[in-house]
């Protein structure tokens, strides 16, 4: 929503005498600049407070204080008494359980029922009290837009610009993957951080896009509900899997250029559910995307949110999405989702499961922001059938064993991250020899080899490999009742990942 929009609907709701407006956000300074605004627009006063300096009218920095108005029950008096306006209270959510200040609220809410303004409380996942959410409305701040981010970045050059010599080395595709980049961030976070970049050298350019990236990082690992990954390997270095990796490409140009896929007449693309057989790449591809889209990578861990104490799992899940919502674009890595999202759930667990996954389906559905889920399986039957579904995940990939040239493929990488010259092996009769082999069963197979070698104080070679290859039992082999009815039921109802 559109930041005017914004402001009409809030200057909306004061004009209807909604006495109690909660504005959820994470950005007050926003809030506070489209409340002062609002008062202006509508000629009233504006009254701001805090707890530790009090009410004040206006928001300069000229403007006093009201004497003895640091508690929050004194300054609601004051609201009380003093003419119409707009109060702004930025700290109030820590008071809201003390029964002295809901009753203040009570009252200020009953004289705005009858006189022009609103008290409007600015907070994130403010929680009111029973006798105060009918009196209250809620109203979300929506997150600043494309525009708003590369108006700041404007902006702030022109500024360094007049203190300093300032040289934007930026193409049009770098300035576009730096605005990207910059979402989610506040606007007050992102004005330091290109200030910051500019100030260091008296440069704007590429590598400084890096710097936004490892903001968002660090931002993630303070929350610690999602991991962060730093890139790694790209899909040329994931064997096999053509059609996943095809599929994947024609969507990298939405990825790369947002502005003119909308343009075009195209959103962007919302994730893929990856089934199959373990030990075949899934997870690795999850990483292989965000380093081949140039993405940062979150990692959500249903297992970690989950809490003792009651209601905190939901919120925990949650602050989850909406922190991924915040640092988009990205690739958010959900591994082994059966283990989080069972059918049936855990009944024991007073419906907890139930809940988290209601909330995560329909976020899947409606979330807002880029975020591109990369989502495993190795076990379909538990899933319930609603992932499945069209709308959940643009589509769901089913990986199966590697084929014989892919075997060798990845040899080939194995070999070679081991200081190997793979040339030197008979990377065919390897291949032929690891059939049934999942790519986790050909890389334990060389590094057994490995260590084979170095006790025996020689050098690797096939021979070694072959030896450790028939002394493996692979999956296919002791799950094959398993895995051919995964390959029966994905038939029908999956793309395979490996044309």
């Amino acid at each position: 929503m559109p930041e005017h929009n914004a402001l009409q609907d809030l200057e909306l709701l004061i004009r209807a005498h909604y006495a109690l407006i909660v504005l959820d956000t994470v950005e007050p300074e926003r809030a506070e600049a489209l409340v002062r605004q609002a008062a202006s627009e509508l000629s009233l006063h504006y009254y701001y407070w805090t707890r530790s300096k009090g009410v004040r009218r206006g928001n300069s920095a000229g403007d006093p204080y009201f004497e003895d108005t640091q508690e929050p029950e004194k300054a609601l008096r004051y609201a009380e008494q003093d003419s119409a306006g707009v109060y702004l209270f930025r700290d109030l959510t820590h008071y809201l359980e003390n029964p002295l200040v809901v009753s203040h609220l009570l009252d200020v809410v009953s004289m705005f029922e009858q006189r022009r303004g609103a008290l409007v409380v600015v907070g994130s996942n403010v929680r009111l009290p029973d006798p105060l959410r009918p009196h209250a409305t809620f109203f979300r701040l929506p997150a600043p837009s494309y525009d708003d981010y590369r108006i700041l970045v404007e902006r702030v050059i022109r500024e360094q610009s007049a203190r300093m010599r300032v040289s934007v080395e930026l193409t049009p595709q770098e300035r576009t993957r730096l605005v990207q980049n910059l979402m989610g961030l506040t606007l007050v976070e992102a004005e330091k951080i290109v200030t910051r970049q500019i100030v260091e050298d008296g440069f704007l350019r590429s590598k400084d896009i890096e710097g936004v990236i490892a903001a968002k990082r660090q931002a993630v690992q303070q929350d610690g509900l999602l991991e962060y990954h730093a890139p790694e390997r790209a899909l040329n270095e994931v064997a096999g899997l053509a059609g996943l990796k095809q599929w994947l490409a024609k969507r990298r140009a939405v990825v790369a250029d947002p502005q003119r896929a909308t343009e075009f007449g195209l959103r962007f693309p919302k994730g893929i559910l990856l089934l199959g057989v373990p030990g075949c790449g899934k997870s690795m591809c999850a990483k292989a995307v965000a380093t081949e889209w140039g993405l940062p990578l979150l990692k959500l861990d249903p297992a970690n949110l989950y809490d003792k104490y009651i209601g905190d799992s939901e919120k925990n899940f949650k602050r989850a999405l909406q922190t991924a919502e915040r640092m988009a674009p990205v690739v958010l890595w959900i591994d082994e989702l059966e283990k989080a999202f069972a059918q049936g759930g855990d009944e024991t667990d007073g419906g907890v499961s139930r809940r988290v996954f209601g909330s995560f389906l329909a976020w899947l559905q409606d979330r807002r922001g880029d975020v591109f889920v990369v989502a495993t399986s190795n076990d379909v039957s538990r899933l319930p059938p609603e992932f499945i579904r069209k709308g959940r995940f643009d589509e769901v990939f089913f990986v199966d064993l590697p084929t014989l040239a892919a075997r060798q493929t990845i040899f080939d990488i194995h070999l070679g991250r081991r200081k190997q010259v793979s040339t030197q092996f008979d990377l065919v009769r390897l291949a032929d020899a690891s059939h049934g082999f999942s790519g986790a069963e050909i890389e334990e197979s060389v590094v057994a080899g490995l260590f084979a070698a170095f006790a025996a104080n020689t050098a690797l070679t096939t021979d070694t490999l072959l030896n450790e290859i028939r002394n493996t039992r692979p999956l296919a082999l002791t799950m094959t009742e398993k895995i051919e009815e995964l390959r029966a039921w994905a038939r029908e109802r999956t793309v395979m990942a490996d044309m």
